[in-house]
């Protein structure tokens, strides 16, 4: 089959090496020459392209150019988000759609790990105590917060996202209470995946650490506000590696003002904060600058899926990231 890569030279380096290009060997693939010559490979190529993959950096595809891919079948992107990527028409063409989200989920499913690790275990107030001279406090409480382990601890996640789902699958090596929130997470499903399905006030009522990796969608705008963050615990962590505007940031920063919580930031919105916003300053808040998910060498992992989706669809299959219309629908 004819495979167009419509996207940026500079993502392709990014996220495909070589060795995985070559898999695709036995089809015609079609590179972009430049960082920005897919608009003419667009023009040249599309109309015998069977599939189309696109990447950072990719335009909006409009209808138009859909028009102009009549052997077009699959188009598979090599990152996260296709919202803003698909024309209008591309479902009603009963194309087929595969993303590099659950790649991309990888990598921040593992920083999110780490973070309950650090958070519960107290690192970061340990640190700025042993850099002031201080040692282990006698009482294992650091500026207030105690510092634990995961064994029996209870973690709540928002959302059974790709992200929230290989979470599961990392907590799995814990002694771990798993609670979760998702409106679309059906009973029995939740049972397999040995998590509990609760409602979200249960979740940030009980849970020691709260992780949030619910999509960014209209709906989900200040999801979690003034009487989620005070319904936490005393000395509970809350992680958001998803999106910021799903965050009430104003009620987060009065929540943590009272010292009852604290908070790892990986994401804000906007991006990046006010040079004097308070997740800089705030003593029990972390921020990151937007790195949980690939910023280096985690983005050949998406490369690495995209060519496997390819192989699997020429082969027939079930593209193992595959995105139906509905889950289109809900997902951001």
């Amino acid at each position: 089959m004819k495979i167009l890569f419509h996207l940026p030279r500079a993502t392709l380096d990014r996220c495909f090496t070589p060795k995985d290009l070559s898999r695709l060997n036995a089809h015609e693939v079609l590179l972009p020459a430049s960082d920005f010559g897919h608009h003419r490979d667009w023009a040249e190529h599309a109309r015998d392209a069977i599939a189309v993959v696109t990447g950072w950096g990719t335009p909006h595809i409009s209808d138009e150019m859909l028009a102009q891919t009549p052997k077009l079948k699959v188009l598979v992107h090599s990152a996260g988000s296709t919202k803003t990527l698909l024309p209008h028409e591309f479902w009603s063409r009963k194309l087929r759609l595969g993303t590099a989200n659950e790649a991309l989920g990888i990598g921040v499913a593992e920083t999110t790990l780490s973070l309950m690790v650090a958070g519960l275990k107290a690192f970061f107030p340990l640190y700025h105590q042993t850099r002031a001279g201080g040692w282990l406090p006698k009482n294992h409480l650091a500026s207030g917060f105690p510092i634990r382990e995961m064994y029996r601890s209870t973690i709540g996640l928002i959302g059974a996202s790709k992200v929230g789902r290989h979470v599961i699958r990392l907590l799995k090596q814990f002694e771990v209470q798993i609670l979760v929130a998702d409106p679309h997470l059906e009973s029995d499903e939740a049972a397999a995946l040995g998590v509990e399905l609760v409602d979200l006030e249960t979740l940030m009522q009980q849970s020691d650490v709260v992780s949030l990796h619910a999509p960014a969608l209209p709906e989900t705008r200040h999801m979690l506000s003034h009487a989620q963050f005070k319904a936490m615990k005393d000395h509970a962590i809350f992680i958001n590696t998803a999106r910021g505007m799903i965050v009430d940031e104003a009620a987060l920063i009065d929540e943590l003002q009272t010292g009852r919580i604290f908070a790892f930031i990986d994401v804000t919105n906007p991006e990046p904060p006010a040079a004097d916003h308070p997740f800089r300053s705030l003593p029990n808040c972390v921020l990151f600058p937007h790195v949980a998910g690939a910023i280096s060498n985690g983005c050949l992992r998406q490369g690495r899926s995209v060519v496997d989706q390819l192989l699997e669809f020429a082969a027939g299959q079930t593209m193992h990231g595959e995105v139906t219309e509905d889950q289109f629908r809900i997902m951001a």
